[in-house]
């Protein structure tokens, strides 16, 4: 029998949900399977990933874990609603700007605002954009690599623009979005043995002079209705390439859009809402099958 409780909570970014732990609270850490089995979405809670915070290092820590085990670098969806998770639990005030220390690099954000139903709106200083092939894990061309033809595994292609912010990405242009090339290819781009660490995969189009329109295939997790770092990576590639002007845009995904600012030394600003779900306590018996 396990004498200690577990509380996990649950959170979306536009229907990319995360779910929340406190790394004081863990009782074991969270290896590749016990991850795999939390977010199934049949046999355990289900979810996109794993946010782990640690509130009492400064500045705050926070690792973010993929649905299949693997460390993501960086997400703007796991981002917004870590800080709905600190905003709830009083840890941080609306107004007020915080910093939080990934694995690779640190972030600075703050809420912006308390919206209805619970929901809170963030503005997160993602990063600097890189379209160097090196910083994007983008090993055919280590040097400003967009517009580099690939061939696939099927026999197709795709001209890919490699980004990086902290946290690799694909962003292949389209005149249209199709369902069936998007399933056909960005699972292929994701796997492609030219990111031998893994993509995450941007089919996106610029959708007038303020928007960009796009579906993600993201790495470790599949196919998402939204992704806060994929968006800010295809909205650089867009202006990067002058299918826009430096300037703020709106990204629409699956799931709901948010606001991406591109400035002109290629620092991104993300701001979107985010919404906590629930807080459960893990039964004893799946805690059991856990440890």
């Amino acid at each position: 029998m396990t004498s200690k409780p577990l509380l996990i909570a649950k959170g979306h970014g536009l229907g990319n949900d995360y779910l929340v732990v406190d790394r004081n609270a863990l009782p074991w850490p969270l290896t590749v399977e016990r991850t795999r089995l939390i977010c199934d979405r049949h046999r355990g809670l289900g979810s996109d990933g794993i946010l782990i915070g640690d509130v009492s290092a400064r500045p705050i820590r926070l690792d973010i874990l993929n649905p299949d085990g693997t460390m993501a670098e960086k997400s703007g969806n796991g981002l917004r609603i870590f800080a709905a998770w600190l905003h709830g639990r009083g840890r941080v005030r609306t107004g007020d700007w915080f910093d939080v220390q990934l694995v690779k690099d640190a972030v600075r954000m703050r809420v912006e605002a308390e919206l209805a139903f619970g929901a809170v709106q963030v503005r997160v200083e993602i990063g600097t954009a890189s379209f160097l092939g090196r910083d994007a894990g983008f090993t055919p061309q280590p040097d400003l690599a967009l517009g580099t033809l690939l061939d696939l595994p099927s026999g197709a292609t795709a001209e890919v623009n490699p980004v990086s912010l902290s946290n690799p990405h694909c962003v292949v242009f389209v005149e249209s979005l199709n369902r069936d090339d998007f399933l056909s290819r960005a699972p292929q781009l994701c796997t492609h043995t030219a990111f031998p660490a893994g993509t995450n995969v941007q089919f996106a189009r610029v959708a007038g002079p303020s928007a960009v329109e796009l579906w993600i295939w993201e790495r470790g997790a599949g196919e998402t209705l939204a992704s806060g770092s994929s968006a800010c990576a295809a909205t650089a590639a867009a202006v990067r390439l002058g299918k826009l002007p430096h300037g703020t845009f709106e990204a629409r995904m699956p799931g709901g859009s948010v606001e991406v600012t591109v400035h002109t030394d290629f620092a991104i600003e993300l701001n979107g809402p985010a919404q906590m779900i629930y807080r459960a306590e893990l039964g004893e018996g799946f805690l059991e099958l856990l440890a």
